[in-house]
């Protein structure tokens, strides 16, 4: 990772995407949804309204140096601090990629955009596309995602399916539980029926495994996970903690600084020694060693979470 980039980042190790590049097109944090949650952190700008919130311009450019610099990904992913699609000029920066590189594109998104037909055509061109969808039941909504006040359940579900329908690629919806607010019978059973409506490729479970937004929300339990996808989502996957295995390459550009990498990465997410380890290629000793010396340097925060150290930029 070269540690001029300001909008790109990575290749970081991904739960589903193997090697991902990560693409960041909005500031922290600028999203339409203000998810308890969030790794990310609380949102500070609640907007439906689509800009360029960042250089479309400073973005292929940086594209363009980390592909002519022979480094390689599982996927280039639209991600980051917040919403992607927020971003106007998302799908010149995806037909641009689509001319220069044939690694494939994802885009992971909350959804909340998808009954907009611009946005539905500018991600068009894009392999994948992953988006989370938690509740059907409109209180339920405000309560966990915290939505712009212009946004409803309802249209949003509606927009999954249009896009869903007209889409070449694949989509993979994702949903988050947290025990005491969309994990009742009623909750789970109405989710299940509008994947029937949606129709997406797959279905995820996921929970809070990394520090949230709001320190109240737990984790459900993996066990307990496995047995709301039998129950309510057969043939759904419970994500697993990312095993090390890509089809990716580093390329054969010089290696990357270990802080300057951890930096790049807390920024967007609290992280773990095994996380800076596998990004950066080097030893799980000197990761944490790397980490532990940011910290009591006053540049990251620790949270311990489920046994793990997390590692979050101060």
């Amino acid at each position: 990772m070269s540690n001029g980039y300001k909008y790109i980042f990575g290749p970081v190790p991904s739960r589903r995407l193997g090697l991902s590049l990560g693409v960041d097109l909005v500031p922290a944090k600028v999203c339409t949804f203000d998810c308890i949650y969030c790794q990310a952190g609380r949102t500070t700008n609640k907007t439906v309204e689509r800009a360029e919130y960042v250089p479309t311009a400073d973005v292929i450019a940086e594209l363009d140096d980390w592909l002519a610099g022979g480094a390689a990904a599982d996927y280039i992913t639209f991600s980051g601090n917040g919403e992607p699609t927020l971003h106007s000029g998302i799908g010149g920066i995806i037909a641009w990629l689509k001319t220069k590189s044939g690694i494939p594109i994802a885009v992971i998104t909350n959804g909340s955009l998808l009954h907009l037909p611009d946005v539905r055509e500018e991600l068009a061109a894009t392999d994948l596309v992953v988006p989370s969808l938690d509740t059907v039941n409109p209180v339920t909504f405000r309560r966990f995602n915290r939505p712009d006040p212009s946004l409803d359940i309802e249209t949003i579900i509606e927009g999954l399916v249009a896009f869903t329908n007209d889409f070449a690629g694949e989509v993979w919806l994702e949903h988050f539980i947290v025990p005491g607010i969309n994990d009742t019978p009623a909750e789970l059973k109405a989710l299940a029926e509008a994947d029937s409506s949606i129709g997406p490729a797959r279905v995820h479970l996921n929970t809070a495994v990394r520090p949230p937004a709001e320190t109240t929300v737990r984790p459900m339990p993996y066990a307990e996970l496995c047995a709301i996808a039998e129950k309510y989502f057969p043939g759904a996957e419970v994500i697993a903690a990312y095993d090390g295995e890509s089809t990716g390459r580093r390329g054969a550009g010089a290696a990357p600084d270990p802080a300057a990498t951890a930096s790049s990465l807390m920024s967007r997410r609290p992280i773990t020694a095994e996380d800076l380890a596998k990004t950066a290629g080097i030893d799980i000793k000197l990761a944490e060693k790397t980490l532990e010396l940011l910290a009591h340097g006053g540049e990251a925060a620790v949270e311990e979470r489920g046994g793990e150290r997390f590692y979050t930029k101060i």
